[in-house]
């Protein structure tokens, strides 16, 4: 079952850069925003998330974690992050588990053909695990400032 606005995210459990294992669960109390891209190293991609990286501070400042997810693998992760200086962690969902829950696997045309890919998204889940802002179809220019304009009000309510 895909994610709703103003309902519980369900846990979830999946691998990340440095090591580490990202769940819902362990996150509890802080908000979180998880930002789904196409694929590293690619220019749109590498521009939002140097967007996350120069606004770091200020969503740690709105005591909000932030994690990037894509379908890459996590050596591919691991350059991505270290290459761009990412603060936060990316995570690796091959299986697509994660995509599945946020629905964010959409029919794409690229020159003509037809494929399934990553739609741009971007969700802000509050304190309490429940999924308060969705961005779907992001562009990439002043989404950064919108999430983290969210995440403040939302630290703040």
């Amino acid at each position: 079952m895909a994610v709703e606005l103003d309902q519980t995210v369900a846990d979830f459990q999946a691998q990340a850069t440095s090591g580490q294992t990202v769940s819902l669960a362990a996150l509890k109390g802080k908000q979180v925003v998880i930002y789904f891209y196409p694929k590293d190293s690619t220019p749109g991609c590498t521009t939002e998330g140097q967007g996350f990286r120069d606004q770091y501070a200020a969503f740690q400042a709105a005591d909000t974690e932030v994690f990037g997810v894509s379908r890459d693998g996590l050596k591919s992760h691991e350059n991505f992050k270290a290459k761009q200086g990412f603060p936060f962690e990316l995570i690796s969902d091959k299986d697509e588990a994660l995509c599945q829950l946020f629905d964010v696997i959409k029919l794409k045309k690229l020159y003509g053909k037809e494929y399934l890919g990553v739609d741009r998204s971007t969700f802000l889940i509050d304190r309490n695990g429940v999924l308060r802002k969705e961005w779907r179809g992001v562009k990439v220019p002043g989404h950064v400032d919108a999430v983290l304009a969210e995440a403040q009000a939302l630290s703040k309510a």
